[in-house]
Parts: C-alpha cells; sequence; structure tokens
C-alpha cells in the first residue's frame, strides 16, 4: 500500500454496489475501510463486497466494528455478562473481517456518557475486553486498532489511549482528526508515536466532532502531516466523512456529498503533505 493512499470508509456508501466501485476507482480509491450502521452489518454480502473491490483494484484496508447505545453494545461495561456478551457480539465481525483478509480491525473503546469519577474504573472494564478482542484478532492475523474518541468516552487523549493499549502490545490506535477536544493534534499523535497504524480524516471546529471535509474546519494540515511524518506513519488516508452534514455546498451535489469530490480534496491534502 502507497504512503497516504487515497482511502475512504464507507459509511457513506453503505450500499457499495458495482457502481459505487466505479465511481471510487475513478475518483482514485485505492484503500477502503469497511464500516456500516449497526443495523446494515447483518446484511452486507461480504464475499460480494470482497469481490467487487479486488475488480476495482482496492485494498481491504481496515474493518470498523459496530458502535451501538449503550444498551446494544459496550465493552466497558461495569456488567460482567453484558460486557461478555458485547466482546462475543463484535467478535464475529473480527472473524469475518479476518476471513476477507482485513489486518486492521477498528473498535470504540466505549460508549458514553462516562462520568469522570467512573472513568479509571471504565478504562479497567474496557481493557479486559480488548485483551480478548485482540486474542480473537490474532487467530485470523489482525490486530485491534483502539480510536481516540471524543467527549466524555475513554479515549479522549493521549493519556485515555495509551492507558487502555498498554494491556497488551498487540493492541494499536486508529487516529481520528476530528476526535480531539482536550488535547492538540500534534501532541497526540507525538505522544502515541508509531502505535497509529491507520486513520480517520475529515475535520472540525475544534469544539465537538463534525467529520467535515478536510480544509472545512480549523486542522492545520501541513502541521498535522508533518507530525505524521515525525512518527513514521506509512498508511494510507482513509476518509471519514459524513455525507449529510457536510460544512461547504461547493464540494456538494444535489443534497448529499458525492464520491467525486473526494479527488478535488486529496489534492488539496496533496499539497499539504508535500509542503511539510
Amino acid at each position: 500500500m502507497e504512503k497516504y493512499a487515497l482511502g475512504l470508509s464507507t459509511g457513506g456508501v453503505q450500499e457499495l454496489t458495482h457502481e459505487d466501485f466505479v465511481r471510487m476507482e475513478k475518483v482514485g480509491v485505492t484503500a477502503l475501510e469497511l464500516s456500516f450502521s449497526y443495523d446494515r452489518f447483518k446484511t452486507v454480502p461480504w464475499q460480494t463486497v470482497a469481490d467487487r473491490a479486488k475488480t476495482h483494484g482496492m485494498t481491504l484496508w481496515s474493518f470498523h466494528l459496530p458502535f451501538m447505545p449503550f444498551d446494544k453494545i459496550n465493552i466497558n461495561c461495569r456488567d460482567r455478562e453484558f460486557r461478555a456478551y458485547s466482546v462475543a457480539y463484535v467478535s464475529e465481525y473480527i472473524k469475518i473481517a479476518a476471513g476477507l483478509g482485513i489486518k486492521t480491525i477498528v473498535v470504540h473503546p466505549s460508549a458514553e456518557p462516562n462520568e469522570e469519577h467512573e472513568r479509571e474504573e471504565l478504562i479497567a472494564y474496557a481493557q479486559d475486553s480488548l485483551v480478548k478482542l485482540a486474542d480473537v484478532a490474532a487467530e485470523g492475523g489482525a490486530i485491534i486498532a483502539v480510536e481516540n474518541l471524543p467527549r466524555t468516552c475513554l479515549g479522549r487523549d493521549s493519556a485515555d489511549i495509551k492507558k487502555l493499549i498498554s494491556v497488551d502490545d498487540r493492541l494499536k490506535v486508529c487516529f481520528d482528526t476530528n476526535h480531539l477536544t482536550c488535547q492538540s493534534i500534534r501532541d497526540f499523535i507525538l505522544d502515541v508515536g508509531d502505535k497509529i497504524v491507520t486513520t480517520h480524516f475529515s475535520d472540525y471546529d475544534f469544539v465537538d466532532e463534525k467529520h467535515w471535509m478536510p480544509g472545512e474546519g480549523r486542522i492545520d494540515w501541513i502541521e498535522l502531516f508533518a507530525t505524521l511524518e515525525q512518527v513514521g506513519y506509512q498508511g494510507p488516508i482513509i476518509y471519514e466523512v459524513d455525507f449529510d452534514e457536510y460544512n461547504a455546498t461547493a464540494l456538494a451535489s444535489g443534497n448529499r456529498l458525492q464520491i467525486e469530490a473526494f479527488a478535488e480534496n486529496y489534492l488539496f491534502l496533496k499539497r499539504c503533505f508535500t509542503q511539510k
């Protein structure tokens, strides 16, 4: 996989039809993260998706495990039985992903809200679950990448992330560029370092996650790439942009962001990472 290759999360392209793959190939997408709304996971034709990706020259780079409200899935729940159920539920999708040859499995370490006085206890529960998920992933030749999350979620800064992954050397990090609300992007990257193995790229206002197209918010993309260079990140740029809540109408066609918008935006990011 080429460094900083153009990648896309399928969160905004849920159906993944033949036409979707044709359009992504024309844009230059070469890496995909399979990501779906939680009610869609059970109906995805996994092998068909994998076959289409291969036909159109795309690598299934990563797989985003289901994330749901507290009452559906919660790997940091204090209730042992529900925590075990949650681990077992997402483990089935780790096996599916590994069976498709996907090597990087992205997981949210918590749902929310989480009370401040409970954070240490909840981190311990999440650690227990993450070790179990790392075991399942390893059986299929894959790794778990823990995603940094905003607000009261576990993983809201580098201290949280380092604590979460400290229990198992196999645990790595998915760096989401628009989830940091209590730490600078530069400080997060430098502190987490080479544990970052995959990314989610989008922009925001530094107040809360927005999942805007890069360049529409406040992120200094030249500095971001320069910092990724310092820690030796070699992976693709995986866009995780909200197709329905974009900030600028100039990149949109109709009422929804279109796949073709990523070609222009990727040229913008290329200018940023060649100026680093």
